[in-house]
Order: C-alpha cells, then structure tokens, then sequence
C-alpha cells in the first residue's frame, strides 16, 4: 500500500471512522473535492475519496474511488445536496441526496462489505420524490435478494384534473449472477425488470 498524502489542489469536505475489515482496528475514510471537473459543460468538482488503513502510525491508501459521489455541482440546487458516509457494522454506506429540478430530489443510499478480499455492493436503496405528486422508492439487499418496489401518487391540489396513478407496491426477489465490486459498480448503469411487468429500474 501507498503512503497517503493529501493531493495538491484538493480540499477534504468529510472524514468518517470504522473498522470495516473486522480486525478490531478504524479506518479512515476521507471525501475531497478534487481540482477536476467531470467535463467541460460541468461546473462542479469531481469528488474522490480514500479508505485509508493506518499500518504502524502512517495512513496507507487501501481503496480510492471517484464514480461514486455526485460532483459538487450536481443538480439543481447544488448548496442542498447531502452527503453522509456511515460506517456501520463492518460496512460502508454512502448517503447522498440533490435537487433534480425544483420540486424533485433523488436520493440514495449505497451500502459496500469488505469480503472475499474486495469491496462489494450489497445493498441499494434509490427514492425519488416530489413536492406533491409521487413518491417513488426501489430497494434491493444482494445479500438476500428482497427487492422492493413501491410508487405512491397524490393529489396536487393545484385545481388541476389530473388523473391520479393507482398506487403500486410489488416484492420478490432477484439473485445477481455475482455480487458487483465497488469498482466495477456504475450508478444507474444496471437494470432490474420487474416481474410480471413493463416496469424496471435502474441501480
């Protein structure tokens, strides 16, 4: 492993805590805007950040990702978005919500284990919701393989006639061929399609 040293041009924005690989000893998670935009449209910063193991005092660079966060401008209202890294039992979870336009937010939760020698997803939970006219919400366990699937619809009040959805609400489950690794994983990239149904969503 690497010795771990801030980048020039980088600004650290969150720093979380944990034992991931259950030898009873914390890593070190940390967030930085880089000094990179996504693209040349983008406004933003690409943000990347390190697990980090600390080995006889000096913190080593154990895994580094930059496609899992959202860019620091992502979205509609970019000084809303939320960003929250949690390390619980054993696993790391990413929880990130923006603005998709001015009533709609998307927010998600990723959650990766450190097993069979690598970081794999094995969970994703995606809402997205409304002010007043629906609320969506896809949930999926790999570890178990329950999906759920559920729409919500509502009334506006706004004095329009717009037909109300019926609600929908659906369970079962879905076995991935092989669990995805954290650097293989590509959001919104994979599909499920639900049984018994035109419906499918992307993780």
């Amino acid at each position: 492993m690497k010795d771990f040293t801030i980048p020039k041009g980088y600004e650290k924005i969150l720093e979380t805590k944990g034992d991931l690989d259950k030898d009873g000893k914390d890593e070190t998670v940390i967030v930085f805007n880089t000094d990179k935009t996504p693209d040349l449209e983008s406004p933003g910063l690409v943000r990347k950040f390190y697990i980090l193991k600390n080995i006889n005092g000096k913190l080593k660079i154990w895994k580094e990702n930059s496609t899992l966060i959202f860019d620091s401008k992502t979205g509609f209202y970019p000084n809303d978005n939320k960003l929250e890294l949690i390390i619980k039992n054993n696993c790391l979870i990413i929880n990130q919500m923006y603005f998709t336009n001015s009533r709609h937010t998307d927010t998600s939760k990723h959650t990766f284990r450190f097993q069979n020698g690598d970081f794999y997803l094995i969970g994703v939970s995606i809402n997205y919701d409304d002010t007043c006219e629906y609320n969506f919400k896809n949930e999926i366990n790999f570890s178990t393989g329950k999906v759920i699937v559920s729409e919500e619809y509502s009334d506006c009040d706004d004095g329009s006639n717009r037909k109300i959805p019926e609600n929908y609400h659906k369970e079962f489950t879905y076995k991935l061929p092989k669990l995805i690794k954290m650097s293989d994983y590509k959001m919104g990239k994979n599909e499920i399609k639900i049984p018994n149904s035109k419906k499918s969503f992307n993780f």
